[in-house]
């Protein structure tokens, strides 16, 4: 996993385990990795992957039980798409439009571009 963007690592993480939660490779109920295991594969300090579990939870999306790990919690697809939307909403979007703005492009532009990407994603 690499960290580019200009968000908190510990967040980035959380996308990648909503991403999958959407992606549905983990599913309601389903184990996902330790603690320590994620921060072996993502190379951070375990104390980012704790922020990050902390957070999830949080939002309802993953929970605990003590001394058998983290599981992906009842209705952590709505969860994750929800927080998701409200991230691109909040964060992606006003980026999107300024980008537009500087560019000159209108929302029919992105239609177009919309539509060819869902045609060759088809093929």
């Amino acid at each position: 996993m690499e960290f580019t963007r200009p968000q908190a690592i510990y967040l980035q993480i959380g996308d990648f385990i909503c991403d999958h939660i959407l992606r549905r490779r983990w599913r309601d109920g389903d184990r996902i990795p330790s603690i320590r295991e994620l921060a072996v594969d993502v190379q951070v300090n375990p104390n980012t992957v704790t922020r990050t579990y902390a957070y999830l939870q949080d939002q309802g999306i993953i929970f605990n039980r003590r001394g058998i790990g983290y599981f992906v919690a009842d209705g952590a697809y709505r969860q994750a798409r929800e927080l998701k939307r409200r991230s691109f909403v909040e964060r992606d979007l006003p980026q999107l439009f300024k980008t537009m703005d500087l560019l000159g492009l209108e929302l029919s532009d992105l239609e177009a571009h919309y539509h060819t990407r869902m045609r060759s994603e088809q093929e």
